[in-house]
C-alpha cells in the first residue's frame, strides 16, 4: 500500500489506518483479545502500517494489545495514540505519555494527539499553551515524533498552532458524517495538516450489514449514535445504502470498501477503520488500492448528502 506524509513531519502513514477503540473492549460487546491480536497482525500483513489507539480505550488495554501484537515489527509500523482531556496539564501529559510508551512496549510514539479539548467530558480546563508546551518537550526528547489533535474545531486548531506544529486532525468523518468539510478541512488543506478520519464507516453503517430493524446490545455505544438512534436519519441511511450498492457492484467491491475509497480520495484525508477479526482487517486494507472514477466519486458524494444535509450542526456523533 502507498504511504503518505503526515502533515509536515517525516512520518509516513498508510491511507487506511487500523483503529483500535474496540480493542479496548470498554463500550463494546463481543470483543476477544485473541481476535483483536489476529486482526492487528492481519492488517499489517495486508499492507496497513499505521495503527491508532488511545490511553482511554479500555484504560490502556487497547494500547497493551497493540504493543503485544506488533512489537516484533515495531520498526516497520507507525503508532498513533492520544492523551485524554483529563490529562492535559503539563505533568499529567508527561505521565500519560510514559504510560502509553510502557503499554505499547516502545520508546517513542510516532503521533501523539490531544484526544479532546480541555474542558470536555467534565475535565478541568487547561490552556492549550500549557499542553502544547508539554508536547513540544516530549518531541524535543524524542519520545514523540509528531503532534496531532482530535475533535478540535478550526478555531481550536488555530490556537494550538500558535504554540507548536500541528501535523494532524482526527475528526469524525465519513460519507454519512461530514461536519469537518464545512470550515475545518479547507484550513487543514491550506496548512498541510493531515485529516485522519475516525468512524470512517459511520460505526459500521456503511458496511450495509445493519438492516432497518437492527437493535444494538446493551452497552454498545452505537445505540446512542445519532445516525442509528434517530428513526428519520436511519431511514435516510437505508435509502442511501440501496443507491450505493450498484456502484459497489460496478467496482467489484463491498459497500465498506467503496465508502473507504471515497473517503481517502477527499483532500488530505486518510481513513481510520476498526476490525473485530482478521477477515475484516484484510478486507479494509483492500480499499487502500481501490481507485474510483471521477463520475463514481461525484455520484457517491451526491448520495451521501441525502443523509448529511439533514443532520444538525453538532459535531459530536453521539447523544451520551
Amino acid at each position: 500500500m502507498e504511504t503518505r506524509t503526515l502533515g509536515t513531519s517525516d512520518v509516513k502513514i498508510t491511507p487506511i489506518i487500523m483503529g483500535t477503540w474496540q480493542t479496548g473492549k470498554r463500550m463494546w460487546v463481543g470483543i476477544e483479545d485473541a481476535d483483536s491480536i489476529k486482526a492487528l497482525k492481519a492488517a499489517y500483513d495486508a499492507g496497513i502500517t499505521t495503527f491508532d489507539t488511545a490511553e482511554v480505550y479500555g484504560e490502556g488495554h487497547s494500547e497493551r494489545i497493540v504493543g503485544e501484537a506488533l512489537s516484533s515489527v515495531r520498526d516497520k509500523v507507525v503508532y498513533a495514540t492520544k492523551v485524554f482531556s483529563n490529562h492535559l496539564s503539563r505533568n499529567l501529559v508527561i505521565e500519560a505519555c510514559e504510560r502509553s510508551l510502557t503499554n505499547l512496549k516502545t520508546d517513542y510514539i510516532d503521533l501523539y494527539q490531544i484526544h479532546w479539548p480541555a474542558g470536555t467530558w467534565n475535565s478541568e480546563f487547561v490552556t492549550v499553551e500549557e499542553t502544547m508546551g508539554a508536547l513540544k518537550r516530549l518531541k524535543e526528547q524524542g519520545k514523540i515524533r509528531a503532534i496531532g489533535v482530535s475533535n478540535f474545531s478550526r478555531g481550536q486548531i488555530e490556537e494550538a498552532s500558535l504554540y507548536g506544529q500541528i501535523d494532524s486532525l482526527q475528526p469524525p468523518y465519513s460519507l454519512f458524517w461530514r461536519w469537518v468539510e464545512k470550515e475545518t478541512m479547507p484550513y487543514c488543506v491550506d496548512k498541510n495538516i493531515s485529516i485522519l478520519a475516525y468512524s470512517s464507516l459511520a460505526q459500521g453503517l456503511l458496511t450495509g450489514k445493519f438492516g432497518p430493524d437492527h437493535k444494538f446490545e446493551e452497552g454498545d455505544n452505537r445505540a446512542k449514535n445519532k445516525l442509528f438512534a434517530d428513526k428519520e436519519n436511519y431511514q435516510r441511511v437505508q435509502e442511501a445504502l440501496n443507491k450505493l450498492r450498484p456502484i459497489a457492484e460496478r467496482n467489484q467491491c463491498s459497500l465498506a470498501q467503496l465508502s473507504l475509497a471515497w473517503l481517502i480520495a477527499q483532500p488530505q484525508s486518510s481513513a481510520i477503520v476498526g476490525a473485530r477479526n482478521a477477515e475484516q482487517a484484510t478486507a479494509n486494507a483492500k480499499a487502500g488500492t481501490l481507485k474510483l472514477s471521477a463520475d463514481d466519486l461525484a455520484e457517491i458524494d451526491t448520495i451521501g448528502r441525502t443523509v448529511t444535509d439533514n443532520l444538525d450542526d453538532n459535531p459530536v456523533m453521539w447523544d451520551f
